[in-house]
Order: structure tokens, then sequence, then C-alpha cells
């Protein structure tokens, strides 16, 4: 297989379809952005096809106008970061690429498909102030960036940074970013709930974080947390 961002590119063509890029053209919601419109499962499936991608090729598929080449791109990425046999010095590569470029992960399901293994994943046994140095970010998918990534350091047990980054961007002014931070606590709570409860009695959160945090809790609980908000 020829492993190139034109190959990967000319896979997709082959099963565009009107309905799917009008599917596709509704996510982005009238912003214009290129499609080709190609389903997801097409998409991904087209991606592990091409995990040997060199970095140069995945770096073309970002620069592409086409939604599906950037989205293909991440999940490249992504596949990459799962390898059994993946070197820290391999995985540093793919996290240093997704951060240079985050100019081209420009979407909320571009950052939540490759942040958590790419991002969050390489940072698991190194300090974590990238993470908060992107939840001060001025630029939103950085902020939704460092939120995502703690999903993989709380699958692993370790809920300190999705605490510290959630309480950081509690008062953030983007709806997208709330209901990240929603997620991240919710998973804190499958870990520790008292922690995530206490955490929600002890601050001010927004009306929609509070409710994608509380999906797991006890009935009662997540009632008298709700009615406080």
């Amino acid at each position: 297989m020829n492993l190139t961002a034109e190959s990967f590119l000319s896979t997709l063509r082959a099963f565009q379809s009107d309905a799917e890029r009008a599917k596709t053209d509704r996510h982005f919601r009238g912003s214009g952005g290129a499609v080709i419109g190609v389903r997801m499962k097409t998409l991904f499936d087209t991606a592990a096809q091409f995990v040997d991608m060199p970095l140069s090729e995945v770096e073309m598929l970002l620069d592409s106008p086409y939604y599906e080449a950037r989205m293909g791109a991440v999940s490249v990425l992504d596949f990459k970061a799962r390898r059994k046999r993946i070197s820290d010095a391999e995985r540093r590569e793919l996290y240093e690429l997704y951060l240079r470029r985050h100019d081209r992960i420009d979407s909320w399901d571009l950052v939540d498909r490759a942040a958590p293994r790419v991002i969050g994943w390489y940072l698991l046994d190194k300090p974590r102030d990238p993470l908060h140095a992107l939840a001060r970010s001025s630029d939103t998918w950085e902020r939704r960036t460092a939120i995502t990534a703690t999903f993989w350091l709380i699958r692993q047990g370790e809920v300190d940074d999705a605490l510290s980054i959630a309480e950081l961007l509690l008062d953030d002014e983007e709806e997208l970013i709330h209901k990240s931070v929603g997620t991240a606590l919710r998973e804190v709570g499958k870990i520790d709930q008292d922690r995530l409860v206490a955490f929600l009695r002890g601050h001010s959160v927004p009306r929609v974080t509070l409710r994608y945090a509380t999906e797991k809790l006890p009935a009662a609980v997540r009632a008298d947390l709700l009615k406080r908000a």
C-alpha cells in the first residue's frame, strides 16, 4: 500500500456519497468546511489501514482543507499511540506533532479523537505542566485538549490533574469546554465518588457541566447537587 496523504484521500473518495456529505455538512452547521462525504466507520477503518503512514504524510493530511483528511490524520495518530510496542521516543513524536499543528486540530471531535492517548498517555509518567498551560490558552481547542487529555490519566486512576484543570475551566465561556469538563468529572466519579461530590459541592459549577458530571451518581445525590445549581 502506498502510505501517502494522496493515497489516503483517493481511498476515501472511492466511498464518497452525497448523503454522507450532507450529513457532514450538518455537523459543520453551515461553517463552510470542505467535506468529501464518507461514513465515519469507513474513515476510521481506512486510518487503521494507514497506521504505518510516515508522520510527514500525516502532517500533509492535517494541512488538507477536507474535514475527513484532518479526522483521518488524528485517527492515524491515535492508532499509532495504541500500538503495544511503541517507544517513548515514538510517542513523543506523536505528541509533538499534535501540539505543533494544533492550528489544524480545530473542532471538538478532532480533539476528542486523539487527545487522550496522544497527549494524555505520553504525559502519564511525566510532569503535567503542559496540560495546565493548555488549559490557560486563549484557544478553545487547546483548552479542550487540556481537559480531554486527562481522560487517559483518569483511566489509570489518577484524578488530581483532572480536578485541578477542571477547576481552571469552570468559568470558561465556551459550552463545549463545559461539556468536556463535565465528562472528565463524571469519569473522576467512577474512580473516587467522594472526591467528585466534594468538588461539586465546593465550587460553583455551570449547569451543563453539573448535568454531565452527575450522570453516574446515585439518584438522591444527583438530585441534591442539581437542586443546588
